[in-house]
């Protein structure tokens, strides 16, 4: 029994998971460090508000903290372009780089009299009703 949880935990994908979560924790500090210190005080200068925090509506004596909404818009929107930008694109090209696309054998032919495209077993096309010989299938 042992055994198998030790197992469990040592796989490859608990302790990735785990580094990911540790690291995202990091991650979510130092962007909300950077929306709150950096981004919010130039938007705010706009606005002519101190911080996004600030702008409440009250409706019928509740308080509706539309400021803190936009604060976690920003945020979301920040931790999403870093993660495409920093992440995503430098992966990407290396997959492409290393691991090439194979392509598809074709699986249609030009008609000879209508020049549409037709399945590569067709005996008659479709479009213009020519009889045509059957293509190899590559």
């Amino acid at each position: 029994m042992l055994k198998g949880f030790r197992d469990f935990i040592l796989r490859g994908n608990v302790m990735d998971l785990a580094v990911a979560v540790v690291i995202g924790a990091a991650f979510t500090a130092i962007v909300n460090a950077l929306v709150t210190d950096v981004v919010n005080p130039l938007i705010a200068a706009l606005v002519h508000k101190p911080n996004f925090s600030a702008l409440i509506l009250e409706v019928h004596g509740g308080k509706i903290l539309y400021g803190d909404f936009f604060n976690a818009i920003i945020s979301f929107l920040l931790i999403a372009a870093v993660v495409y930008f920093v992440f995503m694109l430098p992966i990407n090209a290396l997959l492409k780089k290393f691991q090439p696309t194979k392509v598809a054998p074709p699986t249609t032919h030009p008609c000879p009299e209508c020049l549409a495209d037709i399945p590569l077993g067709a005996r008659r096309c479709s479009h213009c009703g020519q009889p045509v010989q059957p293509a190899a299938a590559a």
